[in-house]
């Protein structure tokens, strides 16, 4: 099928993290239907996605989001909404602007209506192609659940870093672990790259420094936080205060945590098991599947975690060279999984 990506080029090093996102990661048959989205500044991704999906002889149609309407958008476009309800499969390879969040839950309610194996690319760029998208799958898979079979079990997790993060996380039974390591099915959408595991904690207490990224379009706003990190004190799951010498990205992660009742509260606990990364790029995307924990304030995912409440925010924050433990097993020593 030729569609507005048809014959665009792209550096042929994108082909190998391509071929894994539609072959391995999604595992895309010639008789199902993918929807893609996509925009201006990620085009020459999509269409090396694009590509990998007219190999598999699979019936597409891709869209480019600027042709549709302004960005930011205020509202999916209602054609794309429509292609998903008859798709088996889609990709959303797009760069976050301001304010979009509400744009991708109104996709995602079409995905978790209809159980889409759905890959979620937010940022995506061509280094994180090079090398997340690079990552031998079926060994994160393997790592992930193991991880989330210990997590799983566990009443509470601690963890520590050499920048100052103490936290402990109590974990609630009635919440499910979710294991999105790239390898995605109908269950649960995942991110691409993988190499996560998550569920949504009963109690978070502690400090944690943000001497990574922080999330959605604040991410590549300010990048890797390294110089200047940003400390969060939490108590009784519920953000009460946040420092850095960066006063502009102090308040605006406050705002952007404080815009509903549930903004603030943490609604996401994760460990990174991602073996092909180790270094912030500085893009949340691939950042937070850097073998350690990170957590996001705002929505759980109730629908997959179990969590009984939500939000209209998420957003990301990853720290580095943690010591995890759960209960009293430690998992991780300075940012290496010791299991």
């Amino acid at each position: 099928m030729r569609t507005e990506l048809h014959g665009t080029s792209f550096d042929s090093e994108l082909t190998q993290g391509a071929y894994n996102a539609v072959n391995v990661c999604l595992q895309i048959k010639a008789s199902e239907k993918v929807t893609v989205i996509t925009d201006r500044a990620t085009r020459e991704i999509a269409a090396s996605l694009v590509a990998e999906l007219e190999k598999s002889g699979c019936t597409f149609r891709s869209f480019v989001l600027e042709d549709l309407a302004p960005r930011p958008l205020q509202t999916m476009p209602a054609v794309v909404l429509e292609d998903l309800e008859s798709s088996n499969v889609s990709i959303y390879a797009v760069h976050a602007q301001p304010d979009e969040l509400k744009t991708r839950m109104q996709m995602c309610e079409v995905v978790n209506r209809h159980k889409l194996r759905h890959a979620h690319m937010v940022n995506i760029e061509k280094r994180i192609m090079l090398e997340g998208m690079r990552a031998d799958f079926a060994k994160v898979d393997e790592l992930t659940l193991r991880v989330m079979n210990i997590a799983n079990k566990a009443s509470y997790l601690r963890a520590t870093t050499p920048a100052g993060t103490n936290l402990r996380a109590e974990l609630s039974p009635d919440y499910r672990w979710i294991k999105t390591s790239g390898i995605i099915s109908r269950d649960k959408w995942g991110n691409l790259p993988g190499g996560e595991t998550f569920t949504s904690p009963l109690e978070v207490n502690g400090t944690f420094v943000v001497d990574g990224v922080v999330g959605d379009y604040l991410c590549a706003k300010y990048g890797d936080l390294h110089r200047q990190p940003l400390t969060l004190r939490i108590e009784k799951n519920r953000l009460i205060e946040v420092s850095s010498d960066n006063k502009e990205l102090e308040q605006e992660f406050w705002e952007y945590t404080h815009r509903d009742e549930n903004s603030n509260r943490v609604g996401e606990l994760a460990i990174g098991t991602n073996l092909a990364v180790s270094e912030v790029v500085g893009n949340i995307l691939q950042d937070e599947k850097i073998p350690g924990l990170h957590l996001a304030f705002g929505d759980p995912y109730g629908s997959h975690t179990g969590a009984q409440w939500s939000s209209t925010t998420h957003i990301d924050v990853v720290g580095r060279n943690f010591d995890i433990w759960a209960e009293e097993l430690q998992i991780m020593k300075q940012g290496r999984f010791v299991i």
